[in-house]
């Protein structure tokens, strides 16, 4: 226990302290001026904003019961703080060059430093001790215990992340340990450099010509993801570096107790991270978990490293592990615990599961309501959802706690052009590139939303200023060329062109420069030139001329035969392909699903012959996300990320009317199995067994005929949205009670008035897909046809699926109705044409039976 004058002493030095930063003297240190003592006691260390602001949240959440307010902390809190151990009185009061009237000599105790929540903190010990237990290892010296001097050595030959009050290092040898390694990294930093110098001088005497940006990789990543260093940069001398780096480790791991070699490895990893050697770091963070597999820290450290290789799924795993380790402690792993669940988050998202992602950002906006950047990148998320409000609500919320964070500012304007709000969009991008000028992302969303508003010269303007920041950005380029033809500079508009083109040698853009020509040469409209070059640039066909054909009302339209399809029910199939199309749900075979159905264990049943629980089949969204890509097989994770989207938006936004993110797995797998490839037969058998099991000890061929009415309710507000389902209580609703049989059910199913009838048409669409017609092009949009072919019987123009369901006509065919007969293949068309048999009695026939 401490003794009266050297208690006193101990306060007059704090009080000293106090008084320095105090300002404006009101008896409290606010959050500037706290700011300012933690950056004056600690002259070598280099603090982020983002880790100043960490320590105060969590100097001022511990010790809230000294905060006066807006005030800020009392000198009795401040007292308290060096009491817990916080800081080291002498040497801060030392800094300062603060004197005592009455010299005293204080017994020094090593100090424990609050930890940036953003950082990599230390669990926080429950009870933490200035004297060492006997039965925990001693430290040979601690750092705290030097002199300033010592100290000011000792920071000089140490990585950035060392001279950090937070840097976790506990013992004496591994100081010595990380002094040696960064000796040894500051050797292959002075090679590399000596052979990167070597390799300009090359390439500046000249290869054939060649400039050095012809050279650079055009894709954009992540800082330091996918970065690797190693024997490509260093060749013969990565062999010496390896075996240096085997022994440093093999040192380490020879300390005396296995709490100093975890430290040591810890502090190893750590150094070779931050000079992004990401592979050799990843070595000894494993090192350190074989230690100690309970520790968070490591955990998370395995994970960013794995991370930063681009290697997600690993990644994932290891943050997984380190939540897993922090259960049973939590409180102690308190501060660590949000950015694990952050890192967590970024990694599915690298894998393309938004929905996984956006649980991690929640958990990590639960455990600390001031991480802005688990709000932001909650938003961002949702926004790649399509849940577009809920978005801007997340990215406000964490604006509010950072005003002036640029990339929030860019995601609110994408979220709010999203929901029709342009004007507000655009000042919320202006405020990202006023608050970071080289922001690339804000400048390309304002110069495409001023385009689409007209205003081509600034459009153009902002599209320059993201060329100067990416000079090989052939999409920039491209729409810089589309907004100077709109501006009216045509010349400068084809030099853009032509320089897209030079960048990428994409056909559809050597498309837009001939066009151009044909377009200045028949010296047509502004706008239409406009519009050929904006389907270029969005990767659409151009088109050759104008438009020319006539929209004419659905009622003059009218089928030859049965056989053809009403343009309304083919409207709607175009409709559900397109979404078929872009979620690859075609590809998933009808099998796939059942087989992944029945691992899922949905249609298990046990020795009672009932089914599983009520809870069971109800699941949160992100664990069907887990499913998709067992279903929506060989999918990069941007192609699959863009597949749930459509998925959330069209499906489980129907089936979750009522937002609480859960949905009936059951269901949703019987949704989808009609768009699932594979016989139709084989479809409806399997949404049949399905429902039939749904109920407790179901009955062998029969399904219960309120679920059936339920299934098709979803089913026509999902993929049917405009044809309605208000008959279906009516027609098949007597009695909720009945059994239907599958025939019964098939019946239902084919109606094509309430129930699923339209699937026999994109049966025919699917098939299409494959079907040419010698190149005969639709007499609307002169594109060649692909799939059905839709013939007037008067004047034998033909049309494609896309304009017969839209109801477009050549211009200069001006009918009172026009009659049209489908066909499926050239052959069908061949075989009328001729009239094979002699008689179209027999033709007609033979058309109905097919």
């Amino acid at each position: 226990m401490e003794n009266g004058p050297e208690l006193n002493v101990r306060s007059l030095k704090v009080r000293g302290i106090f008084n320095q930063f105090d300002r404006n003297q009101d008896g409290c240190l606010n959050r500037n001026e706290m700011a300012n003592l933690v950056i004056a006691v600690n002259p070598r260390v280099k603090f982020s904003k983002e880790q100043i602001e960490a320590i105060l949240d969590e100097v001022f959440r511990t010790y809230g019961e000294f905060i006066d307010g807006n005030r800020g902390l009392s000198f009795e809190g401040l007292l308290r703080t060096y009491d817990d151990g916080a800081g080291d009185v002498d040497r801060d009061f030392d800094a300062l060059g603060l004197q005592l009237p009455v010299k005293q000599t204080v017994e020094e105790t090593p100090p424990v430093f609050v930890e940036p929540r953003n950082a990599e903190p230390s669990p926080r010990k429950s009870a933490p001790s200035a004297e060492p237990s006997p039965s925990q290892p001693r430290p040979t010296s601690s750092i705290a215990n030097e002199t300033s001097g010592q100290v000011g050595r000792r920071m000089s030959k140490v990585p950035e992340w060392a001279k950090a009050s937070n840097n976790g290092v506990e013992y004496e040898d591994t100081w010595k340990l990380i002094e040696d390694l960064e000796l040894l990294l500051k050797r292959q930093d002075t090679k590399l450099e000596g052979k990167r110098k070597q390799r300009e001088d090359k390439k500046g005497a000249g290869l054939n010509g060649l400039d050095s940006t012809d050279w650079e990789d055009s894709t954009e990543q992540g800082e330091g993801v996918g970065v690797r260093r190693g024997e490509g940069e260093l060749g013969a001398d990565f062999s010496v570096f390896r075996k240096e780096l085997a022994e440093l480790r093999e040192r380490a791991g020879k300390a005396h107790t296995p709490d100093e070699a975890f430290d040591g490895h810890m502090a190893m990893g750590k150094s070779l991270f931050e000079r992004r050697w990401h592979e050799e770091a990843l070595m000894s963070f494993r090192a350190a978990v074989m230690l100690k597999p309970q520790d968070v820290r490591a955990h998370f450290l395995v994970g960013n490293a794995l991370y930063s290789l681009g290697q997600y799924k690993e990644a994932w795993a290891s943050y997984q592990k380190a939540l897993e380790a922090g259960e049973e402690n939590a409180q102690d792993w308190e501060g660590i615990l949000p950015q694990v669940h952050v890192n967590l988050g970024i990694a599915l998202e690298g894998e393309g599961m938004l929905m996984c992602a956006c649980d991690h950002y929640r958990e990590a906006a639960i455990l600390n309501p001031r991480h802005y950047r688990a709000l932001k990148l909650l938003g961002s998320a949702l926004f790649g959802l399509g849940e577009y409000r809920a978005a801007q609500k997340c990215l406000e919320e964490a604006l509010v706690l950072k005003p002036d964070y640029a990339d929030a500012h860019c995601d609110l304007g994408s979220a709010l052009h999203a929901v029709h709000e342009d004007d507000q969009a655009i000042s919320e991008f202006q405020k990202a590139i006023d608050l970071n000028p080289n922001h690339v992302d804000a400048l390309y969303n304002l110069g495409g939303l001023l385009k689409d508003s007209g205003r081509y010269e600034r459009a153009a303007e902002m599209y320059s200023k993201v060329l100067q920041l990416r000079p090989r950005d052939w999409r920039a380029q491209l729409n810089r060329a589309v907004a100077l033809l709109g501006a009216g500079d045509q010349e400068e508009a084809k030099k853009a062109f032509k320089e897209a083109f030079r960048m990428t040698n994409r056909l559809d853009i050597y498309d837009a420069i001939k066009h151009l020509k044909q377009n200045q040469k028949s010296k047509k409209n502004l706008t239409t030139m406009v519009a050929n070059a904006e389907q270029s640039a969005t990767g659409r066909r151009t088109l050759t001329h104008e438009p020319s054909f006539l929209q004419v009302d659905r009622t003059r339209f009218r089928q030859a035969n049965n056989s053809t399809t009403a343009r309304e029910f083919l409207d709607c199939a175009l409709n559900i392909r397109r979404f078929q199309k872009h979620t690859r749900l075609n590809s998933c075979d009808i099998n796939t699903l059942s087989t992944e159905i029945e691992k899922s264990g949905y249609l298990r049943v046990d020795k009672a012959g009932a089914p599983p629980s009520q809870n069971e089949k109800v699941v949160r969204k992100a664990e069907l996300e887990k499913i998709l890509p067992r279903l929506l097989k060989d999918l990069n994770p941007e192609t699959f990320q863009s597949a749930v989207r459509a998925i959330n938006e069209r499906i489980l936004s129907v089936l979750d009317r009522s937002g609480s993110g859960r949905v009936d797995v059951g269901m949703f797998f019987a949704v989808l199995a009609p768009l699932c490839g594979g016989p139709v037969e084989k479809r409806k058998r399997l949404v049949f067994d399905i429902l039939r099991r749904r109920v407790p000890s179901p009955k062998e061929g029969v399904a219960p005929n309120a679920d059936v009415k339920h299934y098709m309710k979803f089913l026509r507000a999902i993929y049917l949205p405009t044809q309605g389902t208000s008959e279906l209580a009516e027609m098949h609703g007597e009695d909720d009670k009945v059994q239907v049989s599958y025939p019964e059910f098939k019946g239902m199913f084919d109606d094509p008035n309430w129930g699923f009838g339209i699937l026999n048409i994109l049966v025919k669409l699917e098939q299409g897909d494959r079907v040419r017609h010698n190149g005969v092009t639709c007499a609307a949009c002169d594109y060649v046809i692909i799939g059905p072919l839709f013939k007037e019987t008067t004047k034998k123009f033909s049309l494609c699926s896309t304009c017969y369901s839209e109801g477009k006509v050549p211009a200069h065919v001006k009918l009172d109705e026009y009659v049209f007969k489908e066909y499926g293949s050239e052959a069908e068309a061949t075989w009328d044409r001729f009239n094979f048999f002699g008689s179209s009695k027999q033709l007609n026939t033979q058309s109905q039976t097919a």
